[in-house]
């Protein structure tokens, strides 16, 4: 059996550690985005709500001000849901940044242990044979079902989205149709 070198052993200790900072980073780079999304939106959230608060008091009777109040709604539910777009996109991209490297530890950790269970086997003394296939049996079901998990937990994600989707999607007319709906509005 092949035993690991200091070498070796020290290469992968840098491989790993150059993964960790390479996530670290993105990890950072995502929570400023994620920063300036958020001041971002609060400016703009403070800006509006000045704005809808002096029209509010400017209002000369209570149709007056539903009517405003209605208005004012409109743009808030569509800022939300440009807020929601934006914050997907930023989680997006760092989910498939991290994928991308999940995906070739994975691969690279796979190849690995093929090449291990293969030297095992090569130099296995006989009659061991039989436990080491079972090994490899062992491994090639673990993996089977790990990447099968994967694909399930991936179709979920996207069946919750999609769901999410449609509903905003159908919220996002919602304001004007209860304006139009409105007793105060028809009034």
């Amino acid at each position: 059996m092949t035993q690991w070198s200091p070498e070796q052993f020290s290469k992968v200790q840098m491989a790993g550690l150059e993964t960790l900072a390479g996530l670290t980073g993105k990890a950072f780079e995502g929570f400023e985005k994620l920063l300036e999304l958020n001041l971002q939106t609060m400016k703009a959230a403070l800006a509006e709500t000045r704005e809808g608060t002096k029209k509010a008091l400017s209002a000369k009777d209570g149709k007056e001000f539903a009517e405003l109040q209605i208005a004012f709604f409109q743009p808030a539910v569509d800022n939300v849901l440009t807020y929601r777009r934006q914050l997907h996109d930023i989680l997006a991209d760092m989910q498939a940044e991290f994928e991308k490297v999940v995906e070739v530890q994975y691969t690279t950790g796979k190849r690995g242990l093929q090449g291990l269970m293969e030297s095992a086997v090569s130099n296995a003394p006989t009659g061991s044979t039989a436990p080491l296939a079972a090994w490899q049996e062992a491994v090639k079901a673990t993996t089977t079902f790990y990447e099968s998990m994967q694909t399930t937990a991936k179709q979920a994600v996207q069946v919750a989205e999609s769901s999410f989707n449609t509903a905003a999607a159908a919220s996002k007319g919602m304001p004007r149709r209860a304006a139009k709906a409105s007793p105060v509005a028809a009034k």
